[in-house]
């Protein structure tokens, strides 16, 4: 794409959310990047200019996992759908996860992801590596820029990238080149409390045990394990999902350049409780699982007013609506967050909750620094444009009446009215979303990754 021949943009009159900062003015966008913030711009009359009347203008959500299922699904979702609905919910830029069809474990694979998402990406992205028991070596000759990480399933995953071999847990902590993300779940303590609930419910096991059975200790064990792993070789290690109150005492609460040991929560554990089950059902099954009022509270209070969760993520894995209607094993684990995340944050900040401009720094400022993605997550003068307009939902418009863009058809939101919608979204300078209106020739950059 050449970016030169971008037309120029003016948002006019926005509140500013950057750095730490709330304030009205103008940014003018040239050639994809942001040329200037001011109080006010004038003299371009050739530019498209939006007018924000004083609605919030954040930097896009950097969103460091999604399951985009592209290869391998295309029923439950590709990277041409569930970029576009990541786009008209404020969110930029994406990491992808592993666990496709084929999984990313060798570089024949990650490039092949790669070539998909420059083809039909809307958003910008990057892909996290996979692990297995027979693709350390790869692993550890891996170039830090080609990835923006290495996940570790330490819980049930699917495929053979379940690794929970103590010796190659050890091998991996103490050799890989990059950042380390963990998805942490104890899968013996799983299997045994899984036939537990069978013997005693069959194949009915009722949606509201799922907390019971992938427990807070499966969790708070796995993770524990994690953070000592990552403390005896010096690992960088960003433990994925948060889920539990406990877990929050193996996190230092840090400013994110004073520790190298990182945790991130994710939407549906700051919107959902254990008392969902009971009208959602399996709409909510995902590992780890939603739990406690008191634990969502917790992680609530814990992202908005300490340092001990570095960063908001969606966990964005969608399934059809058919396989989620099947019984608890056969069930899938996963929910569609993309299009929704940003308007759920919005709430807690209505709620006064979660601070604006924490928000802003744990869903963008931090993911940046965190994964070192060069001139992304900040509205700074050079960097490239990746804005969202937020305004309030003056109509009242429910999620119900909204078009859903995510391709499996469902969300948990369904229900729910927000108090804020994301009017505009800008993608390296390019209009993607604006008064209701998909801009389908917009086209994400790859993520430059600079290590």
């Amino acid at each position: 794409m050449n970016f030169r021949q971008l037309p120029d943009l003016i948002i006019h009159n926005a509140n500013i959310v950057n750095e730490g900062l709330c304030q009205i003015g103008d940014v003018l966008i040239q050639q994809g990047r942001i040329a200037k913030i001011q109080s006010s711009i004038t003299g371009f009359y050739h530019a498209k200019s939006i007018e924000a009347n004083g609605a919030w203008l954040i930097p896009g959500m950097i969103d460091d996992q999604v399951h985009f299922r592209d290869p391998g699904s295309p029923q439950k979702g590709r990277f041409s759908t569930e970029s576009v609905a990541a786009a008209v919910g404020g969110i930029t830029s994406i990491m992808d996860m592993p666990n496709t069809q084929p999984a990313t474990l060798d570089l024949a694979a990650l490039q092949y992801k790669k070539d998909i998402a420059a083809k039909y990406s809307m958003t910008n992205y990057a892909f996290h590596f996979g692990v297995s028991a027979d693709n350390l070596n790869i692993v550890e000759n891996l170039d830090p820029k080609l990835v923006s990480g290495v996940k570790v399933f330490m819980g049930a995953s699917t495929g053979n990238m379940l690794v929970d071999d103590v010796q190659v847990l050890e091998r991996l902590f103490a050799n890989v080149p990059t950042i380390l993300l963990s998805h942490c779940e104890s899968t013996p303590r799983i299997k045994q409390l899984e036939q537990y609930y069978r013997q005693k419910y069959g194949d009915a096991v009722p949606a509201v045990l799922h907390p019971q059975i992938r427990d807070k200790q499966a969790c708070f064990n796995s993770s524990q394990l994690a953070v000592a792993l990552a403390e005896k070789y010096g690992t960088q290690l960003h433990v994925l999902h948060i889920s539990t109150a406990r877990e929050l005492c193996l996190f230092k609460n840090l400013p994110l350049d004073k520790k190298y040991i990182t945790a991130e929560v994710c939407v549906h554990h700051l919107s959902f409780d254990e008392s969902d089950y009971a009208h959602q059902g399996h709409l909510i099954k995902c590992n780890p699982a939603i739990k406690t009022l008191m634990d969502k509270q917790t992680l609530i209070e814990a992202v908005a007013h300490t340092d001990r969760l570095d960063i908001i993520g969606t966990d964005h894995a969608p399934h059809t609506w058919q396989e989620k209607q099947k019984s608890y094993f056969q069930a899938p684990a996963g929910l569609p967050l993309v299009q929704h995340a940003i308007p759920a944050l919005m709430d807690l900040v209505a709620d006064r909750l979660l601070p604006i401009e924490t928000l802003v720094r744990k869903t963008s400022h931090q993911v940046a620094d965190l994964f070192r993605i060069k001139d992304r997550g900040y509205i700074r003068e050079g960097y490239w444009a990746d804005l969202v307009l937020i305004k309030e939902n003056h109509d009242q418009q429910a999620v119900s009446q909204q078009r859903n863009f995510m391709y499996c058809g469902w969300t948990p939101f369904q229900n729910k009215t927000f108090r804020y919608l994301v009017d505009t979204t800008i993608i390296s300078g390019q209009l993607a979303w604006h008064n209701q209106q998909v801009f389908l020739n917009c086209r994400g950059h790859a993520l430059e990754i600079d290590r």
